[in-house]
């Protein structure tokens, strides 16, 4: 007898757990419990762009004017995130990436026998040079300008530090590389809009026609009286 009491008093006390934690989970879901908000994520207060205007496009570095004053220290400190697959001492071996050794100006598939990606392969045959411009739009973001290059890096967009790590590719074997002359075209507030028909062009105003408000002014034709028509026969 006093042994069906025990288990009466053990089956008593599991039960009286089990009831205490659902009494505990349902206190806790009614203190801690908090209504859905209205609108659901964040608002960030960004800037809007202005309703129909065009993009400003960055014109192209000018070459010639940031080359000869880049810091270079700052290109070699650049290079450093480059290191982890590129070697670029002269005679170096390839490492994940080709050896960079006189890149510069030189072609695309400057390390013979490394296993180029055939995306850069099929580059290389429309673009078989790096230039500046080329491997600036590269350093950018090399996936937008090779379509499947199985370079990984995801490019630099501060150009500031792309043009220093340029310019320090260019002092590790592509010195010969010349810089080009500066470029006004290339400098800021260059003029790259055609004039719009109807506009002066070098102040001289154009020809205006009677649609312009100007009545169109005939030439006067030189008149003389007609002479008369010869009436008598000729003398046989």
């Amino acid at each position: 007898m006093s042994g069906d009491l025990k288990w009466n008093k053990i089956f008593g006390a599991g039960l009286a757990t089990v009831f205490a934690i659902l009494a505990v989970n349902q206190v806790s879901g009614m203190v801690y419990s908090s209504a859905p908000p209205e609108k659901m994520g964040y608002f960030i207060d960004a800037p809007e762009e202005v309703a129909g205007g065009p993009a400003e496009e960055a014109l192209p570095v000018d070459w010639g004017t940031v080359l000869p004053v880049a810091d270079m220290a700052a290109g070699e400190r650049a290079f450093a995130r480059c290191a982890a697959c590129h070697t670029l001492n002269q005679g170096g071996a390839d490492g994940i990436g080709p050896n960079l050794w006189g890149t510069v100006g030189g072609p695309v598939l400057h390390r013979p026998g490394y296993d180029y990606s055939p995306a850069l392969r099929e580059y290389a045959a429309q673009n078989p040079t790096w230039t500046y411009d080329d491997m600036d739009q590269f350093l950018t973001a090399p996936s937008r300008l090779v379509r499947g290059t199985k370079m990984s890096f995801a490019g630099i967009r501060n150009t500031e530090e792309r043009v220093a790590l340029i310019a320090y590719l260019r002092s590790q074997g592509s010195t010969g590389y010349a810089i080009p002359a500066p470029d006004p075209a290339r400098q800021p507030g260059a003029q790259t809009e055609e004039p719009v028909e109807g506009e002066a062009v070098d102040g001289q105003g154009l020809e205006q026609t009677p649609e312009d408000g100007a009545a169109a002014q005939p030439e006067e034709e030189a008149t003389s009286p007609a002479q008369p028509a010869a009436t008598s026969a000729p003398q046989n």
